[in-house]
C-alpha cells in the first residue's frame, strides 16, 4: 500500500500578468490544495545554452524570447525541486487553466516515484497515439497512458526529482520550445506519459509567447540541414516506437499465458 505524498503545486506567471493571476486565483476559490505562484522568466536564464544556428538546423527557425523565458521557467523550478528538502514531487500549471481540484489533490497524494513514473503529462494540446498502461490508476475513473508521439503543451504535468534531474541534463542545451524537448521520449529516455481524463484544460485566452513563430515558420522555406535533420528524426522515432510497441505486446501475450 502506497504511503501519501505531498506535491508543491507551482503556477508559472509571469511577475505583471496580475490579470491572469487574478483569474486564476479566482477559479482556486475552493482552496482544496494549495499553490503558489512561480515568477516566470522573460528570457535565457544563464544556466541554459542556445545557439540560433543549432536551432534553426533542428527546429526550422530560431526561438522567440517568450519561447526562451517558457524554456527558462520550467528549467528553474527543475532545479529548485533538486534542492526542495521538503517535497519529492511538483504539480506544474500554466495560469491559464482550468482545474478539477479535488481530482489534483488525489493526484498530488499519489507518491509517482515509488510506482517509477517521474514525468505523468495532465493536458495535452495534439491527438497522439498511446497505449494504456493501466486502466485503473489512482482511482477507477483515471488511466495512465503512454503518448508515442509528440502532444505539445506545458499546461500541466507532475515531476519527481528523478525526472527533474533527467531533464535538466538533456535540456540544458536550447534547441526548440521546451514541450517539443520535453516530448522527445525516444531521445531523452523520458517516458512521455499522461493521465486520461485529463484534470484540467486550458483557458481560451491568448498566448504570451504569440502565434507570430507560427507564421514566421510557414513564410520559410525549408533549408537542406532541416530537412536532413527532420529525416533522421523521424526515422529514430519510428525504430523506436516501433521498438516499444514490440515490448509492449510481448508483455500482453505473456500475461495472458
Amino acid at each position: 500500500m502506497h504511503t501519501v505524498a505531498r506535491a508543491r503545486v507551482l503556477v508559472v506567471s509571469l511577475q505583471a500578468a496580475l490579470d491572469r493571476r487574478e483569474r486564476f486565483v479566482a477559479r482556486a476559490s475552493e482552496n482544496i490544495l494549495p499553490f503558489e505562484f512561480f515568477d516566470a522568466c522573460d528570457g535565457l536564464i544563464p544556466t541554459l545554452n542556445y545557439e540560433p544556428s543549432v536551432a534553426m538546423k533542428e527546429h526550422g527557425r530560431a526561438l522567440q524570447a517568450g519561447e526562451l523565458g517558457c524554456y527558462s521557467s520550467h528549467y528553474a523550478i527543475w532545479q529548485q525541486l533538486l534542492s526542495d528538502k521538503e517535497y519529492d514531487q511538483y504539480i506544474v500549471l500554466e495560469d491559464d487553466i482550468i482545474a478539477d481540484w479535488r481530482r489534483l489533490k488525489q493526484i498530488a497524494e499519489f507518491p509517482f516515484a515509488a510506482d517509477g513514473l517521474h514525468y505523468v503529462r495532465l493536458y495535452q494540446k495534439s491527438p497522439a497515439r498511446f497505449i494504456v498502461l493501466k486502466k485503473r490508476f489512482i482511482n477507477r475513473d483515471l488511466k495512465l497512458i503512454r503518448l508515442l508521439d509528440s502532444a505539445y503543451g506545458t499546461q500541466g504535468y507532475v515531476i519527481t526529482r528523478e525526472g527533474a534531474r533527467a531533464f535538466l541534463k538533456s535540456c540544458r542545451r536550447v534547441r526548440r520550445p521546451i514541450d517539443d524537448e520535453m516530448d522527445r521520449w525516444w531521445a531523452h529516455g523520458v517516458p512521455n506519459l499522461a493521465l486520461f481524463p485529463f484534470p484540467l484544460l486550458e483557458e481560451a485566452v491568448g498566448s504570451g509567447i504569440g502565434a507570430t513563430r507560427f507564421d514566421a515558420c510557414r513564410s520559410k522555406a525549408m533549408s537542406p540541414s532541416h530537412r536532413a535533420f527532420r529525416r533522421r528524426e523521424r526515422a529514430a522515432r519510428r525504430f523506436a516506437t516501433y521498438s516499444l510497441l514490440l515490448r509492449d505486446l510481448a508483455a500482453r501475450v505473456m500475461r495472458r499465458r
